[in-house]
């Protein structure tokens, strides 16, 4: 007979101690008849790997222009000149040979000359590097000047760093073929000064052209031109500012900041990538040894940050990826702005125009910071009020870069003039300038604020043939350039004039042919 215990009673709790409790409840499930479980069912897994996806393989590339191939033009051997190579040297009836479109060979006395060489006898002449400018809007504002030429200037916003000159440039415009008359081999053609950051500038060789990439100076770096002073304000005082040389510095350190944020984003990114790009190689190792069911799905890569033109410029700027020209003529300006340079990071390669600049040469000078001035433009606004014909005089004697630019398609036509006046001012002071010291003035000093110094801007075997023949000493107020040469081809030829344009040959439809 079955005697139920109490759950207190010591038997009971004597039971549960020695397990008798489960056994219990195992017997009455037994005897409920309760009905076995089916262990429940695995969930389905699919048998696709996921790719690992590289978003990059979507975005736009760059776009690469193939250089047009061109015939190497014949050689060249001009002898009996007075050659001025602006590295140091003047040779007395010297010999230079152009060939392959570089300079091949240059001295005295017995040079050897290629076989088939065309001869030029310079005898009385004087031969020096092609002239180059480093302030020019030949091309965006071009002649004849009309609304319709008016292409330097994006006045739309005072920070357009996503535009760029050479979308603007034409190279038909009458005005090059002036240029390369005076002498001009290369010149950088900028945006104007209307926006605190206008834009990039581009360096052309001196020469008409179908096309933009045709007439680019091969190899050189990316240019961005920036404004101080009274041109953006007087621009956009009345469209929203700045109004004021405070607004301008404010605005200045804003879009450098955002710069900085902007590069810092698309740093985290890429080495985010960088670790993504390991970790898919070594997924591939793997894979190739393991079956399809065990293989490693694919992650998904970071997504890159979305692309800001203004901002990859001025990012560009701050990695010293893009030589920054500054127009700016006072010396506290000057100062303000190497300041934000040195804030951010950045380097400034020329102060153009820069009329105050032999107030704060030592500044200049001690951050390897060049200047591109005029001879004696002075008094046309009031920030130019204190300029001064010794002005690249001094900072040249402080051991600065001193650069004669043009900032004009009539100016650009006699650059040789403009170095003379500049080096007889320093010279009436007191300030002893040599002939090649001015001569770098308008070639090695502005190549090297082009970044083309290396290839060209003096007279050096293993250079470009970039080479003008001159009528008589280029500092003489006679001298005329009687035959230029660019990357060895004859340009300009005095005796035949100037090469006209498409432009200026007219056009059939409209004169009747008689053109």
């Amino acid at each position: 007979m079955f005697t139920p215990m109490s759950p207190r009673s010591p038997a009971a709790r004597s039971g549960l101690r020695t397990g008798a409790w489960p056994a219990l409840l195992a017997a009455v499930a037994a005897c409920g008849g309760a009905a076995k479980r089916t262990p429940a069912a695995k969930p389905p897994r699919l048998d696709v790997i996921a790719p690992w996806t590289d978003p990059e393989q979507d975005l736009p590339r760059p776009r690469e222009v193939a250089p047009r191939p061109v015939e190497p033009p014949p050689p060249v051997a001009i002898r009996g000149a007075t050659i001025l190579t602006a590295a140091g040297d003047r040779i007395d009836g010297g010999t230079i040979v152009l060939a392959d479109g570089v300079i091949a060979a240059i001295g005295a006395g017995d040079v050897p000359i290629p076989d088939g060489a065309r001869v030029i006898d310079a005898t009385g002449k004087f031969v020096t590097p092609g002239i180059i400018d480093t302030h020019s809007h030949i091309g965006v504002y071009a002649a004849p000047h009309v609304a319709a030429h008016s292409d330097g200037n994006e006045a739309t916003a005072p920070v357009t760093a996503e535009v760029r000159a050479a979308y603007g440039y034409w190279p038909q415009d009458p005005a090059i073929a002036r240029a390369a008359a005076g002498g001009v081999t290369a010149a950088q053609i900028l945006p104007g000064s209307a926006n605190l950051i206008g834009g990039r500038g581009f360096v052309v060789r001196m020469v008409p052209g179908r096309t933009v990439d045709e007439v680019r100076f091969p190899g050189a770096p990316s240019t961005l031109k920036m404004a101080c002073g009274e041109n953006p304000k007087r621009v956009y005082g009345e469209k929203g500012g700045p109004q004021t040389r405070m607004g301008e510095y404010a605005a200045f350190r804003a879009a450098f900041q955002s710069a900085v944020e902007y590069r810092a984003k698309w740093r985290a990114y890429a080495r985010a990538r960088e670790l993504w790009l390991k970790k898919r190689a070594r997924a591939q190792q793997l894979n190739a040894t393991l079956p399809p069911k065990r293989r490693i799905p694919g992650e998904p890569a970071p997504e890159p940050p979305p692309r800001d033109a203004k901002l990859d410029t001025l990012a560009a700027v701050l990695d010293g990826d893009i030589l920054v020209q500054i127009h700016c003529y006072r010396a506290p300006e000057i100062r303000e702005m190497v300041a934000i340079a040195d804030e951010f990071g950045f380097s400034i390669r020329s102060f153009h125009h820069a009329l105050e600049a032999y107030k704060v040469r030592d500044v200049l000078v001690d951050h390897g910071i060049a200047i591109s001035t005029w001879a004696d433009w002075w008094g046309f606004k009031m920030e130019a009020f204190d300029g001064i014909p010794e002005n690249a005089a001094l900072f040249a004697e402080a051991g600065g870069r001193a650069v004669i630019h043009s900032d004009s398609s009539i100016g650009i036509q006699r650059l040789n003039q403009e170095a003379a006046k500049a080096m007889y001012a320093g010279r009436a002071a007191g300030i002893d300038i040599s002939e090649d010291q001015a001569l770098r003035w308008i070639t090695a000093n502005p190549a090297w604020v082009l970044g083309i110094d290396g290839v060209t801007g003096t007279l050096e075997r293993g250079k470009r043939a970039d080479v003008v023949v001159w009528s008589a000493h280029p500092f003489s107020v006679y001298a005329r350039a009687d035959l230029v040469f660019n990357g060895g081809e004859l340009v300009y030829d005095r005796a035949a004039g100037p090469t006209p344009t498409d432009f200026e040959l007219g056009n059939s439809a409209i004169d009747g042919g008689q053109k």
